[in-house]
């Protein structure tokens, strides 16, 4: 008897009330064909990817066929979306399959993205074509293994059916993996019905599975806003030290578990800019680089709104006690951002003056248009700076900058060789530059051809090696190879 793939689902979240998602299947597609499958993530959840491999496997990976124990929702949210307040979004070409229990004992979503309309489609297809599928399996990938908090990539799956978007497009589906799919939206979708009831249930929903630690803490639901507040801090302190720009921070793109989630119009910065804007829809620069921690406590203000009720019927009170936790957001990213730049540039210890020596580092490298990857991973090459001089227009505003890091690092104890381990742990070489994540997707929509994908996702797991055979994916873009605008999925 042939072997069947086996999912073994558990399904917490569509245990809760019927308001909080739509039941709904995966539309079935013509002809499904795996083009990549994360094997090393299969192992990790339980499955197996020799199964996963079978036309089977594409089957149950193109939402074709629906795997047993799976109860297959679209979730319902609403969100901010460029400050404007939309009540009703959800799930519009994603459906949640189930989740299971990984090998480290955590419990993660399955959910299909390109799987076909749902209720909360709104006008749009349900579908996704196959170059935002390939980016958002890149640049998850890529964030993974840069060791920032992300949802996963499992499947990569072509369709065999075309969709509409300006032309006619290949079709495809992803398959992503979370700690969960739970938004600050997902809060606001019941706080703007004033649903307190359905609130609370969220909210003990979100503790229990994301904050377990909290499940017997004093005040609850104000030690969830602070574990939130600190996890979002963190992540967006990691976004700025590897030049991340996400592109839509709207509230329904705000995970409460603390992971970057929804690669839309994603990028990585090539020259340092801190108004650096890739969203085409981003047309005010709302969601540019150096904006990303301001907007983040922008969102974390609208979760906390949502959880007044559950914090004191005394609304005074409850704002003064939210805004307190709000308060700590600041401080929080701060220190992650400050003391991950100061490992950027090889300093041990901390002093006074260092985040100045920093910000002059930042402003000279804006000013010259240095690469960010490559000014701080060559600065830790045995081979001293030259290399990361060469990254600036004018060498000596380097060199200036220079002298004083040396004398710097000169009053802390370690060798050249313990700093240079210590900056390219941090520092990573490779990066999923736009030009070349642009350029995977021509080969692959144009020409059938997933040769580049493959060969750009492996030295992207390795993002801190130096990989000599592949030196070509640490180069910048050339002036006609920059990529100015990246665009959403949809």
């Amino acid at each position: 008897m042939a072997m069947t793939v086996h999912f073994p689902f558990q399904n917490s979240y569509s245990a809760l009330p019927d308001n909080f998602f739509a039941r709904v299947a995966p539309t079935p597609v013509a002809a499904p064909r795996l083009i990549k499958l994360n094997r090393p993530l299969a192992v990790e959840l339980g499955l197996d990817p020799d199964l996963l491999e079978t036309p089977e496997g594409a089957e149950i990976l193109a939402g074709k066929t629906v795997p047993a124990g799976a109860d297959p929702i679209a979730m319902a949210y609403a969100g901010h979306q460029f400050g404007n307040f939309v009540p009703q979004l959800g799930d519009g070409r994603a459906i949640l399959l189930g989740e299971v229990i990984d090998r480290g004992g955590l419990r993660r979503d399955i959910q299909l993205k390109g799987s076909g309309p749902t209720p909360f489609s709104r006008r749009g297809d349900g579908r996704a074509a196959l170059g935002p599928v390939l980016r958002e399996y890149i640049v998850s990938e890529a964030m993974y293994a840069l060791g920032i908090p992300t949802t996963r990539s499992l499947a990569a799956v072509i369709t065999g059916e075309h969709v509409l978007r300006e032309t006619a497009l290949p079709g495809a589906v992803l398959t992503r993996v979370a700690s969960s799919h739970i938004r600050v939206g997902t809060f606001q979708f019941f706080a703007a019905r004033r649903d307190t009831e359905a609130v609370r249930r969220l909210a003990d929903h979100v503790i229990f599975r994301h904050y377990p630690d909290l499940l017997h803490a004093e005040r609850p639901y104000h030690a969830l806003l602070a574990g939130v507040v600190g996890r979002q801090a963190e992540l967006i302190a990691r976004w700025l030290l590897v030049g991340f720009i996400h592109g839509v921070m709207n509230t329904d793109n705000s995970s409460v578990s603390g992971e970057t989630i929804d690669y839309g119009p994603c990028a990585f910065m090539d020259s340092y800019n801190p108004a650096q804007v890739f969203s085409s829809i981003d047309e005010m620069g709302r969601y540019a680089y150096a904006n990303q921690p301001r907007i983040a406590l922008w969102n974390l203000t609208r979760l906390a709104e949502c959880l007044l009720p559950l914090f004191s019927d005394d609304q005074e009170k409850a704002v003064a006690e939210a805004q307190d936790i709000l308060g700590a957001f600041g401080e929080t990213f701060s220190t992650a951002y400050q003391t991950g730049l100061r490992k950027k540039i090889g300093l041990f210890r901390e002093r006074n003056g260092d985040d100045a020596l920093i910000q002059d580092l930042l402003d000279a490298m804006a000013k010259n248009q240095a690469d960010f990857t490559l000014t701080f991973r060559k600065l830790g090459d045995a081979a001293g700076t030259a290399d990361a001089r060469a990254q600036f227009m004018d060498p000596t505003a380097f060199d200036e900058w220079a002298k004083r890091w040396h004398a710097r690092t000169a009053l802390e104890p370690q060798t050249a060789t313990e700093r240079q381990a210590a900056m390219n742990a941090v520092n990573p070489m490779f990066i999923p530059r736009n030009h070349r994540v642009e350029a995977v997707i021509q080969a692959a929509v144009n020409d059938d051809n997933y040769a580049p994908f493959e060969e750009l996702v492996k030295v992207l797991a390795k993002p801190f090696d130096d990989q000599p055979d592949y030196a070509a994916y640490a180069d910048p873009p050339l002036p006609d190879q920059r990529v100015l605008q990246t665009f959403c999925g949809t």
